[in-house]
């Protein structure tokens, strides 16, 4: 059964998303300049009210419709990938906050999610990959990470290595190392979290199978 997305994302957070994603829509396709001025008051209304509610300064919330959304608001991509070596996971330390993840990062518009996810990783850990399979595809507000103004998709891969490389920090990590299941380090959970990396070792194990959705 699908969670209830309220039950991980505070209600009110979840509305706000909303009620911007509604005005800036309006604002877009209305061609009442009156209308456009009531819609400009309530998606400004709704950026106060994300700044509020996910903690965060309100400077941040301006602009969440990217420009390439033809006047929809549509929720950011997120991708990452995991790959495996001796049975263990290969995660990077952020440069920016000091904690772990699995490579990856949002996705850039004029490649396909194969290419986005393969490009992060030599990008974070100078590895070559190819992108074999999607073993999740989750909404973000479902899950619980931490409070984000942002509406998420996030794109989950498992990954082979290319060739017999060893991974190394780029730019922006710090430090590259494969973990077991029951050893995660401090996980930087704004891009993953524990039940993420669960998930790609369950999916390692099966190898093959549907991709688990929201």
């Amino acid at each position: 059964m699908r969670q209830d997305p309220t039950a991980l994302e505070d209600t009110w957070l979840a509305r706000a998303k909303r009620l911007l994603a509604l005005a800036e829509t309006g604002q877009h396709f209305t061609s009442d300049p009156f209308d456009r001025e009531r819609y400009e008051e309530i998606a400004a209304m709704a950026r106060s009210m994300l700044a509020d509610l996910g903690r965060v300064p309100l400077e941040r919330i301006e602009g969440l419709m990217p420009p390439h959304a033809g006047g929809y608001a549509t929720p950011s991509i997120d991708i990452r990938g995991a790959v495996f070596r001796d049975g263990r996971i290969l995660l990077v330390r952020e440069r920016s906050d000091g904690r772990w993840a699995m490579p990856g990062g949002f996705a850039d518009i004029g490649s396909s999610p194969a290419e986005n996810i393969e490009r992060e990783i030599w990008e974070e850990a100078n590895l070559r990959v190819r992108a074999n399979t999607l073993y999740a595809l989750r909404h973000k507000a479902r899950h619980p990470y931490p409070a984000d103004a942002r509406d998420f998709y996030k794109l989950f891969f498992l990954c082979e290595v290319v060739g017999d490389t060893v991974p190394r920090p780029g730019p922006e990590t710090s430090e590259t190392a494969f973990f077991e299941a029951g050893a995660l380090p401090d996980l930087s959970l704004v891009r993953n979290i524990a039940a993420d990396i669960q998930a790609a070792f369950a999916a390692h194990r099966r190898g093959t199978g549907a991709a688990a959705f929201d």
